[in-house]
């Protein structure tokens, strides 16, 4: 199947999950933003087009249908890219994954911009300051830690106990923390042997190894999810509360 990804340019964001499924799987796709331009979205985001209207990018065409949503898009992925286990307990169980997964990423977005996203974020430094040093302290421990238990009882492989589109994801929110707090996770990481032996093994992949070589994978800059702030940084420590 031919799959046509839609996500904004110059950012990897969101749409940076999907692509690394589909890079991995060496499918068959185009990054039509890139291609085409913004305005190749109207037509969806405004309803015009058919199929679901999406509420925001990244969305995927595949086959005349329209799937939006990180979680969603992997979920409808996984089983045609190889992605996901048979069976649909697992399946539901990436989906789980996916969705916590997201969560965090909601949640480093809006250590950068607590107050309104469409806010400078110079505009609300302060309260980004506050937010960060939650973020730090108590959010990564907790959502990080979780990976990792759930890496362990899997096995300590894959996330799944199979390669997946979630260990994908996971390698994926590890480099983006490390670019955007990378004290924080340095601080961490000798608590996450199991995800950062994971992440080492899919950089070996070789889709993913070639991806990352390429012009296709765009650098992390303070225009996406990931922005590295260094005011917003910091080592953490035990008796930092």
């Amino acid at each position: 199947m031919h799959y046509r990804l839609y996500y904004w340019n110059g950012i990897q964001g969101r749409g940076e999950f999907v692509r690394l499924a589909l890079e991995d799987a060496g499918a068959d796709y185009v990054d039509v933003v890139r291609e085409q331009g913004d305005a190749a979205m109207d037509a969806f985001l405004t309803g015009r087009a058919i199929g679901l209207r999406p509420f925001a990018a990244p969305f995927l065409e595949a086959g005349g249908q329209v799937v939006a949503q990180v979680a969603a898009i992997l979920h409808f992925l996984g089983p045609r890219l190889d992605l996901v286990p048979d069976d649909a307990p697992r399946q539901l169980q990436a989906l789980q994954l996916q969705l916590t997964i997201a969560d965090l990423v909601t949640e480093v977005h809006d250590s950068h911009h607590p107050i309104a996203s469409a806010a400078y974020y110079e505009d609300q430094k302060d309260a980004a300051a506050r937010r960060a040093a939650d973020l730090r302290r108590h959010r990564l421990p907790k959502f990080l830690g979780y990976f990792e238990a759930v890496l362990a009882q899997a096995g300590g492989v894959h996330a799944l106990g199979r390669h997946s589109y979630v260990d994908l994801s996971l390698f994926q929110l590890l480099r983006g923390l490390d670019y955007a707090y990378p004290d924080a996770m340095a601080s961490l990481s000798p608590t996450l042997p199991g995800l950062r032996a994971l992440e080492a093994r899919i950089a070996e992949r070789p889709n993913i190894a070639a991806y990352l070589a390429s012009t296709r994978r765009l650098p992390f800059n303070t225009q996406g999810i990931f922005r590295h702030y260094p005011e917003l940084d910091g080592a953490i420590v035990p008796d930092e509360d």
